[in-house]
């Protein structure tokens, strides 16, 4: 317990250092910071909404094949719908990539920009 305590209390440290160092940015830095984060969230908008829309055409093609397969052969619509579910699956998949990447560009890229041109790293 005293090992967690120590761990929590360096990580409560380190947090506020970092928190002045980010309130002591100048305003040219803050402003830049800005139009990077507005690029950024109407990149992760234009990511998402492309992704979901092709996720969206996919799933009806694939669930239009299906029922037309079941329609032509009701025996095998326990296989076609396995098989259908399975598609979906891979498809939704790569709108989930598509959220991760997003929420990737926006809550880990915006904050460095900052910091590093305040550190003069840039």
């Amino acid at each position: 317990m005293k090992k967690f305590s120590l761990i929590a209390g360096l990580t409560g440290l380190f947090t506020l250092g970092l928190a002045a160092v980010a309130m002591a940015a100048d305003a040219g830095a803050m402003a830049e910071a800005a139009k990077l984060f507005a690029a950024t969230v109407t990149a992760a908008g234009f990511g998402i909404g492309i992704a979901a829309f092709g996720t969206g055409i996919g799933q009806g093609i694939a669930i239009k094949g299906a029922v037309e397969g079941t329609a032509r052969n009701p025996e095998a619509s326990g296989k076609i719908t396995v098989t259908m579910l399975i598609g979906l699956a891979m498809v939704e998949s790569l709108c989930i990539y598509a959220l991760v990447i997003s929420l990737i560009l926006l809550y880990a890229y915006p904050m460095a920009a900052p910091v590093a041109k305040f550190l003069g790293m840039s």
